[in-house]
């Protein structure tokens, strides 16, 4: 009886290279962060905005606008990877409060939000390792979240100390 050969291991360079799921799975849990933000509650027709000065009604409206981009940016980076985008979550009944809160209250949340919005992007840059361009997508996004953060903070503290 003849021996057959070996079976030919065939390794597909690009499968070798493709990133895990769990590069995936940390990239939909921050679009689901970005998209389920309390930002949504300070867009455009807010009560907040229309309440705010001009002063922090601008910068609001501009973190705003960045985490829709975020989130859309976070989308296309799953796509190219060859993942699915998670699907952005409808409001949930314990947000529903905010519609009544003043912005003197609103604020610390804002903080609050975008501090832990940020903790959770530290925690992903852990998990891109060997995705340059991923983690180049995340540090701007984490710059840009640390200068909103000083933002938030400082309209903060001049809206208590009203």
């Amino acid at each position: 009886m003849p021996v057959s050969p070996a079976p030919r291991i065939v390794v597909d360079s690009a499968a070798m290279q493709s990133p895990s799921v769990a590069v995936i799975d940390a990239l939909n849990s921050l679009v689901e962060a970005e998209a389920g933000s309390i930002f949504r509650f300070v867009g455009e027709g807010s009560p907040y905005l229309g309440r705010a000065g001009a002063e922090i009604r601008r910068p609001l409206q501009e973190m705003v606008e960045r985490n829709d981009r975020h989130a859309a940016e976070l989308a296309a980076l799953i796509h190219n990877l060859g993942g699915e985008p998670a699907e952005p979550s409808t409001v949930r009944a314990e947000d529903q409060y905010l519609s009544y809160l003043s912005l003197k209250f609103l604020l610390p949340k804002l903080v609050d939000a975008m501090a832990l919005m940020i903790q959770r992007y530290e925690n992903a840059m852990r998990v891109v390792e060997g995705q340059p361009e991923t983690r180049q997508v995340l540090e701007r996004h984490l710059q840009e979240m640390r200068a909103d953060l000083d933002v938030l903070k400082k309209a903060a503290g001049d809206v208590r100390n009203l």
